[in-house]
């Protein structure tokens, strides 16, 4: 089988911490265009961001059509001095790669790719369908310029895809506990109370916004969003910092505010979640507290890939290997998921992720070893 391990070695010693390509992708173009696929460069830009390049490749012109997704860049990668091993070496240390991106993503990248590489030379370059490849360059940043317009600019070329793997880390102990079926939303928002500024001397001259600040934090943490449902957990909705602005001793502040971020599920959408946070803190303000809030734009959406014939495969895949029936899951943070659900279902099954963003990120060799042969046993089963 094409050797996962070296090739995850190639992309860890780029480092290709977000914006940066620093040849990730021309790893993977190289490798893909040596298989006979169609590989596409396309760079992204928006106003405010880095331009961002992301790589598109397909082989095949019929149906059924599996996408593998993914993403390049990495977080950075601390200090340096603190790694068992350079973070960008690529080093093997007893039966361990370590290095940024081995888990997050660009080993779950190495194995789809060499399990894709390995079905088309055992059918001769040939098969029934068309297999491609989505990857970005800034998954870990804003997001902006990546999957979200890759997907777009595929869509006006008349790409239709029918499945998709997103080879993010989704187990949590061990390969093939968790596979991510879907992902909560994420919103965020800053509630302001506005007061009247004065000396603490004479507070009846003033209106602290403070007080009032706390009683609807206190009013907006008390009642639940959601008890959840069948698929997703609780909406959950937690304030992540205070400020006022004010580094005097003797001066009451004119406003206060309150940052915090909801994690939302299917009972609730982006305006629903709004209209539900908003009426709670108008009720909690009375006619007293001068209280609104200001939202942040959002493109993290609720989604959920219902079980069925595919989920069912990817299971099928992943048992045979390692003897687990992996748990159907929702939670955790946001991915390009998010984006991609638009097109087609869409499966989160990579690596375990407990290493994931830490200084010494590492994955064991055999772990590469098992997911490129569950990827490859989803080929044989998707192309039966």
């Amino acid at each position: 089988m094409t050797d996962s391990l070296s090739i995850l070695r190639d992309l860890v010693r780029c480092p290709s911490v977000t914006p940066a390509d620093a040849g990730a992708l021309g790893v993977l173009e190289t490798l893909l265009k040596e298989a006979g696929f169609e590989t596409h460069r396309v760079t992204f830009s928006e106003p405010g961001t880095a331009d961002i390049d992301n790589l598109y490749a397909r082989i095949g012109t019929a149906a059924p059509h599996l996408m593998f997704a993914g993403h390049t860049d990495v977080v950075p990668p601390g200090d340096e001095a603190s790694w068992t091993l350079p973070p960008f070496s690529g080093e093997v240390k007893d039966g361990v790669m370590y290095g940024r991106g081995a888990v997050d993503m660009k080993g779950g990248i190495a194995c789809s790719v060499a399990a894709v590489l390995d079905y088309l030379k055992a059918n001769g370059g040939q098969l029934k369908g068309s297999i491609s490849f989505l990857i970005t360059g800034d998954e870990e940043d804003v997001a902006v310029n990546g999957t979200i317009k890759l997907l777009q600019w595929a869509a006006e070329r008349g790409e239709k895809f029918d499945h998709c793997i997103l080879g993010e880390p989704s187990n949590v102990e061990e390969l093939g506990d968790c596979i991510k079926v879907g992902r909560r939303g994420s919103l965020s928002g800053t509630l302001i109370v506005d007061g009247t500024q004065g000396h603490v001397a004479y507070p009846h001259r003033a209106a602290n916004p403070l007080p009032d600040l706390s009683a609807l934090i206190t009013a907006l943490d008390e009642e639940p969003l959601d008890h959840g449902n069948a698929h997703f957990q609780a909406s959950n909705l937690e304030f992540v910092s205070i400020d006022v602005g004010n580094k005097a001793w003797n001066v009451i502040p004119a406003q206060a505010r309150a940052r915090f971020n909801i994690r939302y599920n299917s009972e609730h959408t982006q305006e629903s979640l709004k209209e539900l946070v908003e009426s709670r803190a108008a009720k909690a303000a009375g006619n007293r507290i001068r209280q609104h809030i200001v939202w942040e734009p959002s493109n993290s959406n609720v989604f959920i890939t219902k079980p069925g014939p595919f989920t069912d495969m990817v299971v099928a895949a992943i048992a045979e290997i390692t003897g687990r029936k992996p748990d159907l899951n929702t939670g955790g943070g946001t991915s390009d998921a998010r984006f991609i659900s638009h097109y087609c279902p869409v499966l989160e099954f990579g690596l375990v992720g407990q290493t994931m963003h830490q200084i010494d990120e590492r994955v064991p060799v055999k772990d590469l070893e098992r997911l490129t042969t569950i990827y490859r046993g989803i080929l044989d089963r998707y192309f039966a």
